[in-house]
């Protein structure tokens, strides 16, 4: 099993302690670093070279959006996953609009945690089910208003954008529609460039939007 580096912004000296332990004990799971705000976090991400960040909201001096509007720029290939205490709804779609791969609460038990951070790293978008259900009343209040567009997606596409939308992983996906990773990632290429969207998150939200799925 592949190792996945892990870097932490939480402004909670104990939380980052904590979430360092929790890495630590995860198996292949690795800290590469922690720190209290991003006012560095492209030099710190050109550094360390992480796979996924796990990403604070609310921190002062430069705060987690902004955080991850810099990675989403600079780093595309990072994976960014959000955590905040509260449900907040005006931040959980300024971060998804940002690129962020999966937005959970600081509340979620630790195994939840780790299974978002490996979830992530394969492709998946997650979201805790209270935001998701944010997340879809928000698009269902926005449908009646605006006219589908269509991306002329092929089925073959559309099966592996709901598999995505439903929160599969790239590898669960693959297993469910009997085809091999690297196809499930040709795929997603393709629809992304149909989509114009460069994130699992965006592509899922432009999905919900669209009644594509």
């Amino acid at each position: 099993m592949a190792e996945i580096n892990v870097l932490i912004y939480d402004d909670n000296a104990d939380r980052r302690e904590s979430l360092t332990a929790l890495l630590s004990l995860s198996g292949n799971l690795h800290c590469v670093g922690s720190f209290p705000d991003c006012s560095h976090v492209a030099e710190e991400v050109a550094s360390l070279l992480p796979d996924v960040v796990l990403m604070d909201i609310d921190m002062p001096n430069v705060d987690g959006i902004e955080g991850l509007k810099i990675i989403h720029h600079r780093f595309p290939g990072v994976k960014v996953l959000m955590q905040t205490v509260f449900e907040q709804n005006e931040k959980i779609f300024e971060s998804l609009r940002h690129g962020a791969a999966g937005y959970i609460l600081k509340t979620e038990p630790p195994a939840r945690i780790t299974e978002a951070i490996h979830q992530v790293f394969e492709g998946g978008a997650i979201m805790t089910p209270s935001v998701a259900v944010k997340v879809l009343q928000y698009f269902q209040q926005e449908l009646p208003v605006k006219e589908p567009v269509q991306y002329d997606l092929s089925e073959r596409e559309k099966e592996v954008l709901k598999l995505l939308a439903d929160g599969n992983s790239y590898k669960m996906i693959a297993s469910s529609l009997a085809i091999t990773y690297y196809t499930v990632n040709a795929h997603l290429k393709k629809i992304y460039e149909k989509l114009q969207v460069h994130s699992a998150s965006e592509a899922v939200s432009v999905a919900l939007r669209n009644s594509l799925v």
